[in-house]
């Protein structure tokens, strides 16, 4: 394990959840599993490459979980961890900051919407 000193605490929770698409898994998976399919269908620009990649540092670092169904085709979801549930505030927080930020640039006259799930 290497020696790391941070300066401010939101460094070290960047480094675990930092990134354009840790975020994005993460709020998708705080109501509950979800399998690699439906992840990437619901993550637009995602590549599967990229999706595996973040859904194994974020089981390295214990903030999800993966279950392995013996079936076949093997099924296999990812959840948040109990660890992992502790980020659960932050990631309501920065969901609802960004549905308040839509709407403050549609209120400037910008096209942008949040599309509904």
């Amino acid at each position: 394990m290497e020696n790391r000193a941070y300066m401010i605490g939101v460094e070290a929770t960047m480094d675990v959840i930092g990134g354009k698409w840790k975020p994005i898994i993460l709020c998708n998976l705080r109501h509950g599993p979800m399998r690699p399919s439906d992840l990437k269908r619901g993550i637009t620009g995602i590549s599967q490459k990229m999706l595996t990649q973040q859904l194994r540092e974020l089981e390295d670092d214990k903030i999800i979980d993966r279950k392995v169904y013996q079936q076949v085709p093997p099924k296999v979801e990812y959840s948040l961890s109990e660890y992992g549930r502790s980020l659960s505030d932050i990631l309501d927080s920065l969901c609802s900051w960004g549905e308040q930020h839509v709407a403050h640039l549609q209120e400037e006259g910008q096209d942008v919407y949040l599309k509904a799930n």
